[in-house]
């Protein structure tokens, strides 16, 4: 055994502890406003400034849900974990819209073998607008067997709990909504159309040029630094940035 090799199990040890206590900050937060905003909001005047705020920071951890669930299909949130990168992946689905993870996981690994060709589920079918490929990618993530859980859960939210229908479509449904653009515009539409620049190999995929502040913000990391993520999809969203200043250092030594 090298010395690289000796090390390997120390790494992804670290890479667990990281990639689980995120995963729990951002799930912590986000159950923080969901609960707050539907079961103990009252509206008024003076609130509205602070229930957007809400809404724009629910929205975007909304995404981060998304991203770490999707960081659990590759295993790369708790390497050599199964059963806990399968667990918290279906948590966050389940949280973000009752989507099923078992469904999305042939899908998005189909996304990677197949990528911007025919059999990709997250390519345009024909039509390479905006709106055209965001219906093909809404058709292929969200079912009718989808919409009626999360009609199940706000009718116990409703006529159980006692939460008013305003609030859970304020807190959860907008959320929700605003993390779909989110997600296709800056990880699916920006990185993977066709443009002037050719893409740099087949993985077809681009890396959007912004700082890595607003790739954070964005899609955590899924827009600035999409190519990285393709060729390395073991790599967590979090160390990305980190993954790129590696394979520039290793080219400069070429």
């Amino acid at each position: 055994m090298n010395a690289a090799d000796s090390l390997l199990p120390d790494v992804l040890r670290r890479q667990t502890r990281i990639g689980v206590v995120l995963a729990a900050a951002i799930i912590s937060a986000w159950l923080a406003i969901h609960i707050i905003g539907i079961f103990f909001w009252r509206w008024s005047l003076a609130a509205i400034p602070l229930a957007t705020l809400m809404v724009l920071v629910q929205t975007w951890l909304s995404t981060g849900l998304f991203i770490i669930a999707h960081d659990s299909m590759h295993g790369a949130l708790a390497p050599h974990h199964a059963r806990l990168n399968r667990a918290i992946g279906v948590t966050c689905l389940t949280l973000y819209a009752c989507l099923s993870y078992a469904a999305l996981l042939p899908r998005h690994h189909l996304h990677h073998e197949r990528t911007g060709r025919a059999g990709d589920p997250d390519f345009h079918g024909g039509d390479p607008s905006l709106l055209g490929w965001f219906g093909q990618f809404f058709r292929t993530y969200y079912s009718n067997a989808q919409m009626a859980r999360i009609t199940l859960v706000a009718l116990v939210y409703t006529v159980v709990l006692g939460a008013p229908l305003g609030n859970i479509a304020i807190f959860w449904a907008v959320p929700a909504l605003g993390a779909v653009a989110q997600l296709f515009v800056f990880g699916t539409w920006l990185p993977h159309r066709e443009r002037d620049e050719p893409f740099a190999d087949d993985h077809r995929a681009h890396s959007i040029r912004i700082a890595p502040v607003l790739s954070l913000l964005t899609c955590f990391h899924f827009g600035g630094y999409h190519h990285e993520h393709h060729q390395f999809p073991g790599t967590p969203w979090w160390r990305l940035p980190a993954r790129r200043r590696e394979n520039a250092a290793r080219s400069a030594e070429l």
